[in-house]
């Protein structure tokens, strides 16, 4: 299992701060204005929408901030004009990471890339230079706890999916991207306890990172997903559990 998902599955655990709570608003908001932008302000035409919208919610947010967002999106209303943006690089050991963005200044947010990488000892890379490792695929979490392994696949499998694993509490379900939304609706159809949808950057392989790597690893990763601009970060690295359990501890 690629210590990546468990180290995500560690983090939603924690706490939230309202400084942290913040930011993730942020970046929900951010995701719904361009997803009604790109697809229109109907969440039950606009899977994209539809799934930041239940983001938003999961994280408290109030349906009024939810509405205005949408609103931008859809130029009812005045609102940034936000670019989607990859951005590629490595970190210590070796590891990719495919970094994605939303911004409405890249001179702000390259620098700021930049710098984090070079701060927690990687570096970026330029356009190419570690997409070829990753796949573009649907990713769906089912909750494991609530339906069997046997009765879930068989259903993914009947509604176009291409695999699944268990990570943790999760059943992890992958799709072609353009088939994703198609593969939800069919699950949801069914009553099947989707958590989320997401289409992501999948490592084709991992790399093995252990030692002093490993926390410097976490931790540039950690602080780019902290910067304003960044939606998401996907890395290939795989960090034994008991190396995740012992740093997230620390």
């Amino acid at each position: 299992m690629s210590g990546h998902s468990r180290w995500a599955q560690i983090k939603r655990k924690k706490a939230k701060t309202d400084v942290q709570r913040g930011k993730l608003f942020s970046k929900i908001l951010r995701e719904i204005t361009v997803a009604a932008r790109s697809g229109g302000g109907d969440p039950k035409a606009n899977m994209r929408l539809k799934a930041a919208i239940e983001a938003a919610k999961e994280a408290n947010m109030p349906q009024e901030n939810i509405k205005r967002a949408i609103q931008k999106g859809t130029g009812e209303l005045p609102g940034e004009a936000y670019e989607e943006i990859t951005y590629e690089g490595y970190g210590a050991g070796g590891v990719a990471l495919m970094i994605r963005v939303l911004t409405d200044n890249r001179n702000r947010t390259a620098p700021e890339l930049r710098h984090t990488f070079e701060k927690f000892g990687g570096h970026m890379g330029s356009s190419g230079a570690v997409a070829w490792m990753f796949d573009r695929k649907g990713v769906i979490q089912v909750d494991a706890e609530k339906i069997g392994e046997d009765d879930l696949l068989a259903q993914a499998l009947d509604a176009g999916a291409t695999d699944m694993k268990r990570v943790e509490k999760v059943f992890e379900i992958t799709t072609a991207p353009g088939e994703m939304d198609a593969v939800r609706a069919g699950l949801e159809k069914n009553r099947v306890p989707v958590l989320q949808a997401e289409v992501m950057f999948v490592p084709q392989s991992t790399v093995r990172v252990e030692g002093k790597d490993a926390p410097a690893v976490l931790r540039l990763v950690e602080a780019l997903e902290e910067l304003d601009d960044v939606q998401a970060v996907y890395a290939n690295y795989d960090i034994p559990d008991e190396v995740i359990e012992a740093i997230s501890a620390a």
